[in-house]
């Protein structure tokens, strides 16, 4: 699918809040209700809008701290990836992973309360799967974080 500008601002309007209204969106893209609606439509349908939702409050919730974990193997077999990937899947502290090229097999980035629930997720996470090093890095000030997406690269 090609995006044209007026697509553009559509998913730049909704990345930055996705329950603005049809009324509110069409204004804000200067486009009529009809047809910013048919547009945010076909972006739904070619997948490039995926879904919305709320983002949460980690000091409301009470998972304030940070974590990103580092994770190394000396098995890369497809077996104990899919091991792997249901235990981080069954671990709702987990909020993002990654397999990563280099040093780091993967990342793993965690919202927890405290150092000693980090200690609890810590042995949930090496009681169901075999690792050769995990290591965690507290995050002391959140510089940037953002579920916007850049779109200066789209052609």
């Amino acid at each position: 699918m090609l995006l044209d500008d007026r697509d553009k601002a559509i998913i730049r309007e909704l990345q930055r809040d996705g329950t603005l209204s049809a009324d509110d969106l069409a204004a804000r893209v200067h486009l009529s209700r009809n047809a910013c609606w048919r547009r945010m439509k076909a972006l739904e349908e070619h997948g490039v809008l995926r879904k919305r939702v709320a983002l949460a409050d980690p000091v409301a919730l009470n998972v304030a701290l940070s974590v990103m974990i580092s994770v190394r193997t000396s098995r890369h077999s497809g077996e104990w990836a899919d091991q792997f990937r249901k235990a981080i899947l069954g671990i709702p502290e987990i909020v993002a992973a990654y397999r990563t090229a280099g040093d780091i097999d993967y990342i793993l980035h965690a919202r927890i309360p405290d150092v000693s629930a980090y200690d609890r997720l810590y042995k949930k996470l090496i009681e169901r799967v075999d690792m050769v090093d995990v290591s965690a890095s507290f995050v002391m000030e959140e510089i940037k974080s953002s579920t916007e997406l850049p779109l200066e690269f789209l052609p």
